[in-house]
């Protein structure tokens, strides 16, 4: 046992925190913030054209949202319908599915009137320079356009869109629409179960499906730290303070109100239902950490579902339902706190006075209408939903366009931590919390894969059974 103790000891060349990644996302966010602040100064080679530095940066961080939407189509359909499939194994999954819908909307209302708050009190568009941004050619939301979006036009949701180049050349690209993506995966996943025992092998080839994608994806999520250096790099080197400086109050306002919700909002829920508000930080901590630096709810998915079940307690059969829904509805951070804030900001910059009525349909539109943000990064369908709503100019949405990516790194973290805590707060209030789970030292890597672990746990296992004596003598 001794000379195991030293052969292995002697064999690790690198200590453990050089190899956790939690270390290497800190380390990346550091690194990208020094290139960013090189390529900022390295200037531009010709007016509107990058440098080399900020154009590697820009490719890095690229590629790996890239790969980020490749896994979410199949994701999100996979992991809809295994969610749905395994409330049979859930008793009362009829009451657990409403309460998890309501406590969406209250955490939801919570945030959205924190939003409105913050946006009347600081003023951020009152302050804001700059001249009246030009007419917003974006996509943009309506009541209608979301109603409409929820049928879907084919089986997988794709979208093509046809552009003309600069040289007249057209070029076709395919996208895809995660609310009707959600809208057939739950259709699918409910017929599943009216279907019953005949349903039985194709629910057994989509969680087989679903545990190859997750696989994949967590190969993806291993390169998070290079994606990292290359987001937050071509954030300070694109943006950098000069941009900041005009919309400074109005990412402010925004941090402020992400940060409420995070640090106290979210605690007092937590500590309410006699849970440990320490414990709860450190269980989701490793998904909220992934969510700010990937931008993606739905990237960030296995790693929020593995937390809120391993870390947090959460049996596995309501966890696979409750957080993959969450990841395309639950947004307090994109859906609430964000329009909220934006649309104030709207109203204050091209002088137009909101009455009681706005704020009304503010916080209606960002409780009921956060499906409309289901998708990898940003929230400006969720913002044209809201401005197109109230009757606001739509040419304030190019304007805040220019700090998007630097507030949606906090946005996102604000919505997963909000999708580990509902399920967490759901399962306590129906007695199925394993509290023991809960307030246990955390221990392992969550980074890592669970078929790893149970590969290198089989192994152990197997070289026990190689060497009897050993273990006896141990």
């Amino acid at each position: 046992m001794t000379t195991a103790t030293s052969t292995e000891k002697s064999g690790r060349r690198l200590p453990r925190w050089a190899t956790s990644f939690g270390p290497q996302i800190i380390a990346a966010l550091i690194a990208g913030l020094a290139l960013g602040l090189a390529a900022k100064n390295l200037g531009e080679p010709a007016p509107g054209e990058p440098n080399w530095l900020t154009e590697t940066l820009t490719t890095i961080g690229s590629s790996y949202i890239s790969l980020l939407k490749a896994a979410v189509v199949p994701l999100i359909f996979t992991a809809v319908v295994s969610s749905i499939a395994n409330l049979r194994a859930v008793s009362n999954a009829a009451r657990l599915a409403w309460n998890t819908l309501l406590w969406f909307a209250i955490t939801a209302f919570i945030a959205v009137v924190i939003g409105m708050g913050l946006g009347t009190i600081m003023q951020p568009g009152a302050s804001a320079a700059g001249d009246v941004p030009g007419e917003y050619t974006g996509r943009t939301g309506d009541w209608w356009a979301f109603l409409t979006g929820l049928f879907p036009s084919n089986f997988l949701g794709l979208e093509a869109t046809i552009k003309a180049g600069e040289t007249g050349d057209l070029t076709t690209s395919l996208g895809f629409n995660v609310l009707q993506i959600l809208v057939i995966s739950i259709a699918v996943g409910i017929a599943a179960l009216k279907v019953g025992k005949a349903a039985e092998p194709f629910l057994q080839l989509n969680a087989s499906a679903l545990a190859v994608i997750q696989k994949v994806l967590w190969w993806i999520i291993r390169l998070a730290p290079i994606g990292t250096v290359g987001l937050i790099g071509k954030a300070v080197a694109t943006y950098g303070w000069d941009t900041m400086g005009s919309l400074g109050l109005f990412t402010l306002s925004i941090y402020v109100g992400l940060v409420l919700v995070l640090f106290v909002v979210y605690p007092v829920l937590v500590r309410v239902h006699g849970l440990s508000v320490k414990q709860w930080f450190s269980g989701a901590w490793p998904a909220i950490q992934l969510a700010f630096v990937s931008r993606s709810s739905m990237g960030t998915l296995p790693l929020t579902q593995r937390v809120t079940e391993r870390n947090l307690g959460v049996p596995r059969a309501y966890a696979s339902f409750a957080v993959p829904l969450g990841s395309t509805t639950k947004m307090d951070g994109c859906a609430s706190i964000y329009p909220a804030i934006a649309a104030i900001f709207v109203a204050q910059f091209f002088g137009v006075e909101l009455g009681f009525m706005h704020y009304v349909l503010i916080a209606v539109v960002s409780v009921l209408g956060s499906a409309a943000t289901a998708g990898t990064t940003g929230a400006t369908v969720m913002l044209t939903l809201t401005l197109s709503t109230l009757g606001l100019p739509l040419e304030g949405v190019g304007l805040l366009l220019a700090v998007d990516p630097i507030v949606d790194m906090g946005r996102t973290a604000v919505n997963v931590a909000g999708q580990t805590l509902v399920p967490t707060i759901v399962a306590k209030r129906q007695g199925i919390l394993d509290e023991a789970l809960f307030n246990a030292r955390r221990t392992g890597d969550p980074f890592s894969d669970d078929t790893e672990a149970s590969e290198s746990g089989t192994a152990a296992a197997e070289a026990t059974e190689r060497r009897p004596e050993a273990a006896a003598t141990a």
